[in-house]
């Protein structure tokens, strides 16, 4: 079964998910591979959404934080604060998943505008809790899909805080949580250099060239002294993916959405 990119992005961030994980999940491409995960590799996996839903159990993805899905098979809901105060910040939570608009190669995202703030090109929704998952969770995975206007020298604005400058800034700062160790794109998988901190391709997408890798990145890529390649997809994996697509698509179109999963 030939994957799409995105399925290829989607079904490799969701392996990296254990059972023993507590996961706080982003909307979008973070929440499918950690969704994905659960269905398959990791069914005891904890999901907790911003919005207070503690090991939710979602039959489709969520719109947004507020959807009433998460809420519906949620464990339990707690207040905001709460999440936040004795959740996030109390360290309880050992994998954050973001996305972002735009990236740096020290993994400092940007969800705020593009352009200059005053006038942007775009405004974006924002950090939401974003940056506090970004300091006060074990650490962090991000998935992204390349181009050369997300992955960028310099972003235009700081909102979620990586590795700053790279090496020990983040320690520097008083920040003891490990920070972006991994991101998943549709072309690749990176990790961060142990020592500069800096992101560097270890395992290249089937079919995915390092040249690809470097047309769709705005810095200039380092790769591993080895790099691999992603493991293919396997049936079970891609097929419990399409069906949760199918299922949310039908669901969010007001159409039937069959069997929860």
């Amino acid at each position: 079964m030939t994957a799409t990119p995105t399925e290829m992005m989607t079904i490799a961030a969701a392996r990296l998910l254990t059972n023993q994980d507590v996961c706080f999940v982003g909307i979008g491409a973070p929440s499918a591979a950690c969704n994905l995960a659960r269905l398959t590799h990791a069914p005891k996996i904890t999901l907790i959404y911003e919005s207070g839903t503690l090991s939710t159990r979602p039959s489709v993805l969520p719109l947004s934080i507020g959807d009433g899905e998460l809420c519906d098979t949620a464990l339990t809901t707690v207040a905001v604060p709460e999440m936040f105060r004795y959740w996030l910040q109390g360290g309880r939570i050992t994998i954050g998943f973001l996305g972002g608009a735009q990236i740096d190669r020290f993994a400092n995202l940007n969800t705020t505008v593009v352009g200059p703030y005053d006038a942007p090109k775009v405004r974006l929704p924002g950090g939401g809790g974003a940056p506090e998952i970004a300091s006060s969770c074990g650490e962090i995975f991000i998935t992204l899909k390349q181009s050369r206007r997300a992955m960028v020298d310099k972003i235009d604005f700081f909102t979620s805080f990586g590795h700053g400058e790279g090496g020990d800034h983040r320690a520097r700062l008083g920040i003891a949580t490990k920070g972006p160790t991994l991101m998943v794109t549709d072309l690749a998988v990176w990790r961060t250099d142990p020592v500069t901190h800096e992101f560097t391709v270890v395992l290249l997408h089937p079919g995915v060239t390092r040249e690809m890798v470097q047309a769709e990145c705005g810095w200039t890529v380092r790769f591993a002294d080895e790099v691999g390649e992603t493991p293919p997809p396997t049936e079970l994996e891609l097929t419990t993916l399409r069906d949760l697509n199918a299922r949310t698509k039908a669901a969010h179109s007001g159409t039937n959405t069959g069997d929860a999963a």
